[in-house]
C-alpha cells in the first residue's frame, strides 16, 4: 500500500474516538454465525482497524494476531485490548498486505471485514488449520454500481470454491462469506 494509503487510514482513524469497550462485538454479519467460532485456538484478523472484532475473538478465548496498515488503528487495538484484559491474548502488528499475508502457523480462524485484497486468497486458505473457518466481508457490486474494490456476483464462494461454505450472502453493496477448510491435513 502507498505511503499516502497509510497516511489516509492513520488520519481517518485519528479522527474517531478510541473505541469504547461497549463496541467489542462480531462484524453485523458474522453476529448469526457466531456460534460456529471456535472458542479455542488461533485467530487472525485481517486488517483489523481499531481492534473490536479482535478483541471479541479474544473474550471467546482465542489468541489473536491482528494486521493493520495503520500505526494509529493497531494503536488503538492495542489499548482496546488492554482495557478489556486480553491484551495477554492479542497480537497487533502494523503489516502492508499488499506485501502479502506475514508468516506464520496455521489458524483455527481467519477474518476479513471491509477489506479484499485478491492476491490474499490462496495464502488465506493455505493459512486456515484443518477445520479451520474464514469469515469475510467485501464490498460488492450486487445492489450498488461497480467498483474497484467491490466483488462481482458470486465472487467470494468462486474465490473459496475450496472451503466448504456454511452460509453465504450478497445485495445492498455488500458480499460475506462464511466457509470451513476441510478436516484433512493443508
Amino acid at each position: 500500500m502507498a505511503e499516502a494509503d497509510r497516511h489516509r487510514w492513520d488520519e481517518r482513524y485519528q479522527t474517531m474516538a478510541p473505541p469504547s469497550g461497549d463496541a467489542v462485538g462480531p462484524p453485523d454479519f458474522l453476529t448469526p454465525h457466531a456460534d460456529v467460532l471456535p472458542t479455542a485456538g488461533r485467530a487472525l484478523d485481517l486488517a483489523c482497524g481499531p481492534g473490536l472484532a479482535a478483541v471479541w475473538l479474544a473474550t471467546r478465548g482465542l489468541r489473536v494476531e491482528g494486521f493493520d496498515v495503520s500505526p494509529v488503528a493497531v494503536g488503538r487495538a492495542r489499548d482496546l485490548a488492554e482495557r478489556a484484559g486480553v491484551s495477554d491474548r492479542c497480537h497487533f502488528e502494523v503489516v502492508d498486505l499488499d506485501h502479502g499475508l506475514p508468516a506464520g502457523p496455521p489458524a483455527d480462524v481467519i477474518l476479513c471485514n471491509r477489506f479484499r485484497d485478491r492476491r490474499l486468497d490462496r495464502a488465506i486458505i493455505e493459512r486456515l488449520a484443518p477445520g479451520g473457518l474464514l469469515a469475510i466481508a467485501v464490498l460488492s457490486e450486487v445492489g450498488a454500481a461497480p467498483g474497484p474494490f467491490r466483488a462481482v456476483a458470486g465472487e467470494l464462494p468462486a474465490a473459496f470454491a475450496d472451503l466448504d461454505v456454511l452460509a453465504a450472502g450478497e445485495g445492498a453493496g455488500h458480499a460475506w462469506l462464511v466457509a470451513r477448510a476441510g478436516q484433512e491435513e493443508r
